[in-house]
């Protein structure tokens, strides 16, 4: 394919113009498309998952940013406004140091927060107590939240005699 421009060099830049809602597909060689302000990318065609990342996490609102501040990462020394930048975390324990601000963005891109594919069969009954804690965790904090005090305490409970079960390996007596 020629250069639409100037239709000597052959198109190796291809870009879609709008114009008046009216969508045309543009193919230029590389001089006349610096020429008009398009920029050839060296990773064209390839898809980098940090600039994706990156970019949902600059769609925070300057008020999200500002409530924020500067959260860092204890272990790794890594602050979020590093993260925002490349897209990429320090350390696993970034996870648990960013967790508030992680959570919308993995709702955003996976639809949940929580892993809902298989699991090892091998650490099944483990695994399950293990979801159902975390379940646990999650109706305590809205009780909390709620004010429903002897319904968290109930839950707290469950989740103290669940623990107990993980570290002693096997079921305990309920009551």
């Amino acid at each position: 394919m020629v250069c639409q421009v100037c239709g000597k060099n052959p198109a190796t830049v291809h870009y879609t113009e709008i114009h008046h809602n009216k969508m045309a597909e543009v193919h230029v060689c590389s001089s006349c498309a610096e020429e008009r302000g398009v920029k050839p990318d060296a990773k064209q065609g390839k898809f980098d998952i940090t600039d994706l990342l990156a970019g949902m996490v600059d769609g925070m609102t300057r008020n999200d940013e500002e409530r924020v501040g500067a959260v860092q990462c204890p272990r790794c020394g890594m602050k979020y406004s590093q993260f925002k930048e490349t897209g990429r975390l320090g350390c696993a324990a970034c996870y648990t140091a960013f967790q508030f601000q992680l959570r919308p963005l993995l709702r955003r891109i996976h639809g949940d927060t929580r892993h809902r594919g298989k699991m090892p069969t091998r650490d099944g009954e483990g695994a399950t107590r293990s979801r159902q804690i975390h379940r646990l965790h999650d109706e305590l904090q809205r009780a909390v939240e709620r004010e429903e005090f002897e319904h968290a305490a109930s839950i707290r409970d469950q989740i103290k005699r669940l623990e107990s079960e993980i570290k002693t390996g096997g079921a305990t007596d309920p009551s």
